[in-house]
């Protein structure tokens, strides 16, 4: 995929959900067109149950695309082996985007900004590897990487614009 990824992540419990509902809209108060990849270790089915969609996925077909005026979305089976973050990531529209968030993926080999704060489960230096770009934190850090202000999503933001502009 020629769209740059960039990886968020951080324990269970350290706000990437929040962080990037507010970051989001100031890329794209950046002109900045971002997609969203998320990661969850939990089961999950984005169909709702009793829906002609659900039902006919749930008959066999293994690929389903449900369409409105204003959205679609494909529902695939996971085949034998789970897709990685690139396979994901070669699926999604490259022309319509200038960046894709990814939210989680920790071991994957891309950018990443690590958030951590303190009292949340595991430690930073579980986070950190060499392809940790920046830490988002609410603690006073001296690291050889930028460290940013988890609470200041507007720093965070700035930081990936500058970025995509190095890149």
């Amino acid at each position: 995929m020629s769209v740059p990824l960039l990886a968020v992540v951080g324990w269970s419990g350290t706000g990437k959900t929040t962080l990037l509902q507010q970051v989001i809209p100031l890329l794209r108060s950046q002109g900045i067109r971002p997609g969203l990849i998320k990661h969850t270790h939990h089961q999950m089915d984005i169909d709702t149950p009793g829906k002609d969609s659900y039902l006919l996925r749930k008959a066999g077909a293994d690929q389903v695309i449900v369409a409105s005026d204003s959205r679609w979305a494909l529902m695939c089976e996971t085949p034998q082996q789970p897709l990685s973050l690139m396979e994901l990531a070669d699926r999604m529209d490259a022309d319509a985007l200038d960046l894709v968030l990814v939210e989680g993926f920790k071991q994957e080999p891309v950018p990443k900004i690590a958030l951590w704060r303190r009292g949340v489960k595991g430690e930073i230096d579980e986070l950190l590897d060499e392809r940790v770009i920046a830490i988002a934190t609410d603690e006073a850090l001296a690291l050889q990487i930028p460290v940013l202000d988890i609470n200041q999503p507007g720093q965070i933001a700035a930081f990936i614009v500058q970025w995509l502009k190095n890149r």
